[in-house]
């Protein structure tokens, strides 16, 4: 599990581990182990959100761990709905008092439009400014150690990067074997924007994909293996989702690589159209 001590320099020159632990849908009191294991295991980075609901649960993870906090690196993120200068200043305080840390590694927006409203033509773009001058303020004042986004497309990371005094560090975007793209990932890292990519298997939708599993075959791993080897690949930082141990241990074990050949096939699937449970959400296609 070579990867878990391996690190992304982000443009502050802060390190992020490589790995990180997607926590969406696990419960407030269900994270704490999840949390747990994880750094047991060897995972140094966790990621939640607001949106979440589990906050609190990860932070009482952190800090009971046995890890020295200074070693785990800890994400979450402004709620989508969050776009004035207000009540950004006023979330990230507490999300400081929920978590129950003293500072955050990595706060982003979640996301450039609050959900119910993702599929409408309104930019949000004064509203974004906004919740980002907040966040360069607690990242200044020493609250949050980077700072980001998420689920920006090109159009909305120039509207940041016109007005910001700092600029994003991260995107955290849907990017999976079958949904690579590839112009924002390639405007992101000329940019210097380092791209984190969540639901690296396609929530368990390439699971079921015979290509896929073929080829995980072929290199003698599993499907998420495969999946999260494909983003480190490409110099994405994955995601993967689990309070399973032994998931944890599994996604870990990606000491391996993927032939040129591969990859291209790869990243030239048929893009997935069904999310199973998770495509009411608005990033998959549905409408909340």
């Amino acid at each position: 599990m070579m990867i878990l001590n391996e690190n992304f320099t982000l443009s502050n020159g802060v390190e992020i581990p490589k790995l990180g632990l997607g926590t969406w849908f696990i419960s407030d009191d269900d994270v704490v182990k999840a949390v747990k294991d994880a750094a047991e295991l060897g995972y140094r980075h966790i990621d939640t959100a607001q949106a979440y609901g589990n906050e609190r649960g990860v932070g009482e993870g952190i800090r009971t761990c046995g890890i020295d906090r200074k070693k785990m690196f800890v994400t979450t993120k402004l709620a989508a709905e969050v776009k004035s200068y207000e009540e950004a200043v006023a979330s990230i305080d507490k999300s400081l008092k929920t978590l129950g840390l003293d500072y955050i590694d990595m706060m982003i927006i979640h996301s450039p439009k609050p959900w119910a409203k993702f599929h409408e033509d309104d930019s949000f773009s004064e509203g974004n400014r906004e919740a980002w001058r907040a966040l360069e303020e607690a990242y200044t004042a020493g609250k949050i150690r980077a700072i980001g986004v998420s689920n920006f497309q090109q159009q909305d990371l120039k509207n940041i990067l016109t007005f910001c005094t700092i600029q994003p560090m991260v995107n955290q975007i849907l990017a999976h074997i079958s949904n690579t793209p590839k112009e924002l990932i390639d405007y992101c890292q000329e940019t210097g924007i380092l791209v984190e990519a969540y639901s690296p298997v396609a929530h368990g939708e390439l699971m079921k994909n015979q290509t896929v599993t073929e080829m995980a075959k072929k290199y003698g791993v599993s499907v998420p293996q495969l999946s999260i080897r494909y983003c480190l690949e490409l110099g994405l930082l994955p995601l993967p989702k689990t309070a399973n141990p032994d998931h944890m241990k599994n996604n870990a074990e990606v000491d391996f690589a993927i032939s040129k050949q591969d990859l291209e096939v790869l990243k030239n699937l048929e893009q997935i159209k069904d999310y199973g449970d998770a495509s009411v959400f608005p990033v998959y296609g549905g409408r909340l």
